[in-house]
C-alpha cells in the first residue's frame, strides 16, 4: 500500500543537491573521457591503461561503498557529503599534480571513493534523513536536476580543455568542490540537525518496511542482482558505444545516439515525475528494466537502419534515466528508512563492482563471438534483471492482501 503524505518535499535542499550533484557527476565522472588522451599522452600511457586504471579505481572504490553506506546511517549523510566534498577536491588535485602513474592511479582511486561519498547514493540518504515520509518525490525531483550534469560538463569540460591543461582543468574543478559543494553539503548537515533539534521526531518519521520480515533477505538479494545487471549492460554498452554502432554499419549514428541518450533520461523522469506517482516503486523498477532489453533488441532486429538506431537510443535513455530513481526509492519503499544508508553502500557496492569489470567483458565477448552475439548476450543478462524485479512483486502481494482486509472495528 502506497502511503501518501501531505508533507511537502524540501524544495531549497533539493535545488541545492541539484546543483552539487551536477558538479559532482560533471567533474568527477563525465569530464574524464574528454581529459582522457591528453592524461595518456603525458603518462606515455595508452588508451586501453588508462581506462584500465579507471576500471580498477571504480572496483576499489565499489569496495569501500559498504562502509561509505555505514558511516551514513551512523554519523549522518550531511557530514559525509561535506567530508567527501574535501576529499574530491584534494583527490582531483593530487591527480593534477601526479608526477608519476602510480600516484595518478592512487588519486584516481581517491577521486572514485570520493564520487561515492558526493553522489547519488549519499544523496539519496540525505533526503532519506532530512523527510523520510515525501523522500520518493524529492528523489525523483533531484535526479531530474542532476540529469543535466552530462549536458553541461560535456561542452565546459571542452570549452575549457581547448585553452587549458587537463590538469588545470581538473584544478577549476577542485576549486568548485571547495567554494560550492563543501558549503552547500555543509549548511544541509546543520539544518537536518537543527531541524531534528528544533522538532524532534516528528520531522523525521520514518519509512515503514512493505515487507513481511520473512521474504526481506530474498527480497533484498533479487534487488541487488538486479541493479547489478542492469548496471553491468548499461556500463559495457556507454562504453563501446561507437565499436557497437560501427560494427553494425551506424558507425555516425554513435554521436546522435549519444545526443538523444541524455534528452530521453531527463524525459522519463520528467514523465514519471508527473504521472508516476500511482505506480508502485516495484511496478517502475519492472518497467525500468524492460526498456534495456527492448532497446537491445531493436537495434540488434534493426541494424543497420538508421530510424532503429534512434529508436534504441530513445528506449535505452528511457530507461536509464529511471533507473536512477528506482535505484533511490526501490530500497525506502521495500526496506523502510531505518538502515537505508547501509542498503545504498552495499547496492552501490554491487553495481559499481560489475559496472568495473563491464568494459571489458563486452570487448572480450565482442571479440571473440562478434557484435551481434554479445549484444544478444547483453540481452539475456537484462531480461534476468526483470525476471528479479518480478519475483520482488510476487514476494509484496502477501502483504498487500493483507492490507485490504478490513479492521472488524471500522464503519
Amino acid at each position: 500500500m502506497t502511503i501518501i503524505s501531505t508533507e511537502r518535499p524540501p524544495v531549497a535542499a533539493i535545488a541545492a543537491l541539484g546543483l552539487t550533484q551536477i558538479i559532482g557527476y560533471g567533474s568527477l565522472y563525465y569530464s574524464f573521457s574528454i581529459l582522457a588522451p591528453d592524461m595518456a599522452r603525458d603518462l606515455n600511457w595508452s588508451s586501453e591503461w588508462i581506462f584500465a586504471a579507471l576500471s580498477l579505481a571504480l572496483l576499489i572504490g565499489g569496495l569501500a561503498a559498504p562502509l561509505m553506506g555505514r558511516c551514513i546511517d551512523r554519523f549522518g549523510a550531511g557530514k559525509i557529503m561535506t567530508s567527501g566534498s574535501a576529499i574530491a577536491a584534494a583527490a582531483l588535485v593530487a591527480c593534477a599534480l601526479a608526477p608519476g602513474k602510480v600516484a595518478f592511479v592512487a588519486a584516481l582511486i581517491g577521486i572514485e571513493i570520493a564520487s561515492n561519498l558526493v553522489q547519488y547514493g549519499a544523496a539519496f540518504a540525505l533526503l532519506v534523513q532530512i523527510r523520510p515520509r515525501v523522500a520518493q518525490r524529492s528523489i525523483t525531483y533531484l535526479t531530474l536536476i542532476a540529469g543535466f550534469a552530462s549536458t553541461i560538463f560535456w561542452p565546459i569540460t571542452t570549452a575549457l580543455h581547448a585553452h587549458l591543461t587537463w590538469q588545470n582543468v581538473y584544478l577549476i574543478f577542485a576549486a568548485l568542490h571547495l567554494a560550492i559543494c563543501l558549503p552547500i553539503h555543509a549548511w544541509l548537515s546543520r539544518g537536518v540537525s537543527e531541524t531534528r533539534r528544533r522538532t524532534g521526531e516528528e520531522a523525521a518519521k520514518r519509512v515503514e518496511p512493505s515487507l513481511q520480515p520473512s521474504v526481506r533477505r530474498p527480497a533484498f538479494i533479487l534487488m541487488v542482482t538486479g541493479f547489478a545487471l542492469e548496471s553491468f549492460v548499461n556500463s559495457a554498452l556507454l562504453v563501446h558505444m561507437v565499436p557497437v554502432m560501427s560494427a553494425l554499419g551506424l558507425g555516425a549514428m554513435a554521436v546522435v545516439v549519444g545526443t538523444l541518450f541524455g534528452p530521453s533520461q531527463v524525459l522519463s523522469r520528467l514523465i514519471n515525475m508527473v504521472f508516476g506517482e500511482s505506480l508502485s516503486q516495484v511496478m517502475l523498477a519492472i518497467i525500468c528494466a524492460i526498456l534495456l532489453p527492448a532497446a537491445l533488441v531493436i537495434l540488434i532486429a534493426t541494424a543497420p537502419s538508421v530510424p532503429g538506431a534512434l529508436a534504441f537510443a530513445v528506449v535505452f535513455g528511457l530507461g536509464s534515466g529511471l533507473n536512477s530513481i528506482v535505484y533511490g526509492t526501490l530500497p525506502l519503499a521495500l526496506f523502510g528508512s531505518d538502515g537505508y544508508g547501509r542498503r545504498q553502500g552495499q547496492i552501490m557496492s554491487a553495481r559499481l563492482v560489475v559496472s568495473s569489470m563491464a568494459p571489458f567483458a563486452l570487448a572480450f565477448l565482442m571479440g571473440y563471438l562478434g557484435v551481434s552475439w554479445s549484444l544478444s548476450i547483453a540481452a539475456l543478462l537484462s531480461t534476468i534483471a526483470v525476471a528479479a524485479f518480478s519475483a520482488i512483486m510476487r514476494l509484496t502481494r502477501p502483504v498487500a492482501r493483507l492490507e485490504t482486509v478490513p479492521n472488524p472495528g471500522e464503519a
